[in-house]
């Protein structure tokens, strides 16, 4: 699989969990409940190793009693070709800038010693910009790891639901999650920073991660949250882009069609912890949000 095909399913490390309640020792499922019709919330992982294949017969029996899942994006209803012709417009950098031109001297050397060890000549990445570059890394990283989109959940979600004829609907466009990037762009050398401050941890800003997503540990997730977006610059523009906008809009979508449409919401990542997050939001809205 080339880097376009994967690129939405790696683009972030901070979009990786879900949130749940630590007194539950799997992964969290919400129901939200409005006018005596069901829909539920589910928190995913874009990669998985082995020991993830197969969703838990909770979450089985919630898609079968829904009408629709709703994904962020439904990457497997785009072609690898037509995945290409989308996303090579954002990730390259444009106007004869280059990915040297666009970072520090230190992170540029930082980042050429990285490929080199890894024997990739940093030349092939000499157009491409710095987020798209932080995606390579960690889609390296997560593969020394064992993990793998075709282990992730939500492409396991997708799977089951397009094998059992349950429609799809999509939260946002490929287009969209790529511009988010690119609005970050004035921040490359602090995006690149916070990459290399994770990968040299894997095991805490990844293993430890994954583990707390399987056993429901909200308390390990909200910790992880709280530090990734600080009151830095990095940490509350990510915070706000990658999100807080995101979130709003999708509540701002979703809350009309809960109680009228049975609804199975798949997202992966942060999105549904803190004051910010889904579960507030529709509590805050009037639903009932009961975890399973």
């Amino acid at each position: 699989m080339n880097f376009t095909q994967r690129i939405s399913s790696y683009f972030i490390l901070s979009l990786l969990l879900c949130a749940s309640f630590a007194s539950h020792s799997e992964p969290g499922l919400w129901k939200i409940e409005k006018n005596g019709i069901n829909s539920y919330l589910f928190g995913t992982v874009h990669v998985g190793d082995t020991s993830m294949k197969g969703l838990p017969k909770k979450v089985i029996k919630a898609i079968d009693a829904s009408e629709k899942v709703i994904v962020e994006v439904d990457i497997s209803a785009i072609s690898p070709i037509e995945m290409q012709r989308r996303s090579m417009p954002f990730m390259m950098l444009k106007n004869g800038k280059t990915l040297q031109s666009e970072l520090s001297e230190h992170n540029y050397k930082k980042l050429k010693e990285y490929f080199a060890e890894k024997s990739i000549d940093i030349a092939m990445f000499n157009n491409l910009a710095p987020w798209a570059v932080m995606v390579t890394m960690m889609q390296i990283e997560f593969q020394n790891a064992g993990f793998s989109d075709q282990n992730g959940i939500d492409k396991q979600v997708l799977a089951y639901s397009k094998s059992n004829g349950i429609a799809i609907g999509e939260l946002e466009t490929l287009e969209y999650q790529m511009e988010m990037f690119n609005h970050m762009s004035l921040l490359s050398n602090e995006m690149i920073e916070e990459t290399f401050e994770q990968l040299a941890d894997v095991e805490t800003y990844f293993i430890t991660l994954v583990n707390a997503w399987k056993n429901g540990d909200m308390t390990t997730l909200t910790k992880y949250y709280n530090e990734s977006f600080d009151d830095s610059s990095y940490g509350e523009i990510s915070e706000q882009v990658m999100l807080i906008e995101r979130n709003n809009n999708w509540v701002k979508e979703l809350t009309p069609r809960i109680g009228k449409e049975k609804l199975f919401i798949a997202v992966g990542a942060l999105h549904l912890p803190e004051q910010h997050g889904l579960l507030k939001q529709f509590k805050d809205h009037g639903f009932t949000v009961t975890r399973l």
